[in-house]
């Protein structure tokens, strides 16, 4: 018998042996008169500054030091021995090349360490913190082929800042950096610092740019700093213009012209069609605001670019305006690039032409999509999507999206008696990027806000169990105030649910059989109830995730209120027998809310941790004593409580396996809480693990004879589910393929005082690996 041992398993023995051997000394490596480098160590000798003041010097001065040494784990150095080990290679590929070239590190030797250099590198450095008089020496200690250098430093004393001066003189822009002085970097007291002085002029130029001064640049201003004429360790600043700056630069222009190329494409101008720039004479001009518009084919109107454009004739240039230009026009959703160009058209009055060059995306385009998934609920199906967008449909960058769509699950596992389901659809959405009201909205946001109008409609169909006819439709806004906080609100929501066909076997299901042991489920006849949902629906998102913070948060709350006024005017009160119906059907009135909450702390480049609680309640009057089934919350499944297949989880202390296992899979409640924490590293490239911890449930409002324990009480602590597991997760950058093991720590539906399960793990049984390890595989993060 033959064995096969494939690349991934050399891989996996290969990193194991590695970490186990490379305790063995890697200077046998070595050649005659080389001498391992193993870092370096800077000591700081001053008495005279403190403790603390040493400490963050000495941290700043050793991550300016190179070459760095060979990356060490538990005191060892795997990598290094790996790349010692490895053959040299014939091809760059194959398992040798990996091991020496992409997981292995080539040996930092001391000959690789240029010590003066480093040694002026610390003394510029303690310089440019102010420590003007900083001196600097170095020692190589060796031993056994391996060495280390030691830098000692003796900075001095810092000097700090005893006076800021803004030299004057009549020039124009000398008069607005005078305006800016207020706010200035440079405080008195302060240490000189040289970060804080280029930070000092960029902080000047771009309060130039505010002011008309395009051509001026950072580099025209100089920090003069004079140690000569302070005592104590003091030094004085002096800002001022260099006497080599440019006279364009201290000019303040102004906007002549707007010329607008929507139509943009540099095959053209390389064929001569048209130049940049161009004669005012043979512009054809947009008569409203002085807005020149190049499009002989007409395909755009010229009113898109009032509202994108924050330039008109006579403005002051400033930056502002310049990029919150450029955003718009992007945000627009049909160019592919924007290109802006200023040309000086009038030097003696400083004006100059504002040239806009737009190179549209392909108008329209079809998409077709297929893609396969699976469950936590044990099932698996895919789904086909024929997408068609057009972006500019009636030639004011409105974005029309039609879709049609077929999708089926097939149960592939779990309960025996469960059904398939398929469901076959079509949407559309129209997306105007303006508000569209009766009102003036106006946003000077860089993202353009939009009036959205959508259609869809689908049929469902579980086999065996009922078909559902699904309207939908809206009407409403989506606007940003800046890349952080984004609001959607539809001032109409409607859904409509049919049912076409209910089998005798899910009737029996609701209404019960004595004769064959199955009891009344009146919950079941929520899915296939007539509904009627309608009403204004509003969500906030607030995000920092983007930036570069150590500490991140995510928060996207919603408010959904159907049917208030109409249940108001109409005095409708289904608890009193004065239900109201349209078109013969009861509308939902009902008030929902939902938080959303995250939080993410990143411990370096390879580790975060990351966190979410959400929190939600769903309260029904007026005109119904029950939440539509679909607008419910459900919990567990591959992005909530893992550890619990998907609707399998509540409500409450309610046991769903005295259901019928065809409709297991169908828990839902009108409160929501769930908590998630998870430890997220990345071990190789791709390769990225997790741990994690899942908590919560779902309750009802009001008591339900027909489960049980599911109403929520102060009690409601005792029955939250606990779960946890570790994952894998692989990013290849267009998608993360995640799978998540999970097994349940508390269950709620068990007896109280027996709810965590950890005592009744049997590692050697099967059934119970079976019932109780969940393998959750999906795309993307959880959260």
């Amino acid at each position: 018998m033959k064995i096969r041992i494939n690349n991934h398993f050399q891989i996996i023995i290969a990193i194991s042996t590695v970490a186990i051997v490379s305790s063995c000394s890697n200077v046998k490596f070595l050649k005659e008169g080389q001498m391992l480098y193993t870092g370096a160590e800077v000591k700081i000798e001053n008495d005279s500054i403190s403790k603390k003041e040493k400490k963050a010097l000495k941290v700043e001065l050793e991550e300016n030091l190179t070459p760095k040494p060979n990356s060490t784990f538990l005191g060892l150095r795997p990598k290094l021995y790996a790349y010692n080990i490895a053959k040299e290679p014939k091809k760059d590929k194959g398992f040798n090349y990996w091991l020496k070239y992409k997981f292995g590190e080539k040996p930092v030797l001391l000959g690789d360490v240029d010590r003066e250099f480093n040694k002026d590198i610390l003394v510029n450095y303690s310089e440019n913190q102010g420590y003007f008089n900083a001196q600097a020496t170095y020692d190589t200690i060796s031993k056994n082929k391996k060495a280390q250098v030691i830098y000692r430093v003796n900075p001095g004393n810092q000097y700090l800042i005893s006076q800021v001066k803004f030299q004057e003189d009549s020039t124009l822009v000398n008069k607005e950096i005078q305006n800016l002085k207020d706010k200035s970097l440079l405080k008195v007291g302060n240490p000189f610092n040289l970060d804080v002085i280029k930070a000092e002029r960029e902080r000047i130029d771009n309060g130039l740019k505010e002011k008309g001064f395009y051509y001026f640049h950072q580099d025209n201003i100089i920090v003069q700093a004079d140690s000569t004429v302070s005592k104590n360790h003091k030094v004085e600043l002096n800002v001022k213009l260099k006497d080599e700056t440019p006279d364009l630069a201290t000019q303040q222009f102004s906007i002549d012209k707007v010329v607008v190329f929507p139509n943009y494409n540099i095959r053209d101008v390389k064929q001569g069609k048209y130049s940049v720039p161009m004669n005012a004479d043979s512009l054809a001009k947009y008569a409203h605001d002085d807005i020149y518009v190049i499009d002989p084919d007409h395909k755009f109107k010229p009113k898109i670019f009032d509202r994108a454009l924050y330039f008109k004739k006579g403005d002051l240039y400033n930056r502002a305006d310049h990029n919150l230009t450029l955003s718009r026009l992007i945000s627009l959703g049909v160019f592919k690039f924007v290109k802006n160009e200023f040309v000086v058209s009038d030097s003696l009055n400083h004006k100059f032409d504002a040239y806009y060059l737009l190179t549209p995306r392909q108008i329209q385009s079809l998409r077709l999509e297929t893609l396969a998934r699976t469950n936590s609920a044990n099932y698996g199906g895919g789904e086909v999507n024929l997408n068609w967008t057009h972006r500019n449909i009636f030639r004011g960058a409105e974005q029309l999206k039609a879709s049609i769509y077929g999708a089926f699950d097939v149960q592939m596992g779990g309960a025996k008696d469960a059904n398939n389901i398929i469901r076959v659809g079509a949407n559309t959405q129209l997306s105007i990027p303006r508000i569209v009201a009766p009102f003036r909205f106006n946003s000077s946001s860089e993202y353009v806000p939009r009036t959205n109008i959508t259609l869809g409609y689908e049929y469902q169909s579980r086999t065996q169990l009922y078909t559902l006819h699904n309207f939908n439709a809206s009407f409403g806004y989506a606007w940003k105030e800046n890349i952080r906080k984004e609001h959607d609100l539809k001032v109409i929501d409607i859904t409509m649910v049919a049912p076409q066909t209910v089998t005798a076997k899910y009737q029996e299901q609701i209404d019960g059989n004595i004769e064959k042991g199955i009891p009344p489920n009146p919950t079941l006849g929520r899915v296939v109830a007539k509904q009627l949902i309608f009403g204004p629906t509003y969500s906030y998102t607030y995000t920092n995730t983007t930036s570069p913070k150590t500490n991140t948060i995510y928060y996207k709350g919603m408010l959904d209120l159907a049917g208030n006024i109409t249940g108001l005017v109409t005095g409708a009160n289904a608890k009193n027998g004065k239900e109201k119906e349209i078109f013969n059907v009861p509308f939902s009135q009902y008030l929902k809310m939902e938080n959303d909450f995250r939080f993410y702390h990143k411990f370096s480049e390879k580790t975060n941790f990351a966190s979410r609680i959400i929190a939600g309640v769903a309260y029904p009057y007026g005109n119904s004593e029950l939440m539509p089934y679909s607008k419910q919350f459900f919990v567990g499944g591959s992005n909530s409580i893992r550890a619990f297949r998907a609707r399998t989880l509540g409500p409450g202390s309610y046991d769903p396996r005295t259901q019928n296992a065809s409709f297991y899979f169908d828990q839902s409640g009108d409160i929501k809480l769930e908590m998630n924490a998870e430890y997220r590293a990345n071990i190789y490239k791709f390769l990225n693990v997790a741990a994690f911890v899942d908590a919560g449930n779902i309750w009802l409002m009001n008591e339900d004879s027909t489960r049980p324990g599911g109403k929520f009480s102060k009690d409601f602590l005792n029955e939250l589910a606990v779960g946890a597991g570790i994952g894998m997760r692989l990013d290849f950058s267009i998608l993360i393929l995640r799978l998540d093991l999970a097994m349940p720590l508390r269950v709620p539906y068990y007896e109280k005082g027996d709810r965590w399960v950890l005592d009744r793990i049997k590692f050697g049984d099967s059934s119970w690996r079976k019932d109780n390890l969940i393998l959750n595989i999906a795309i993307g993060y959880p959260f």
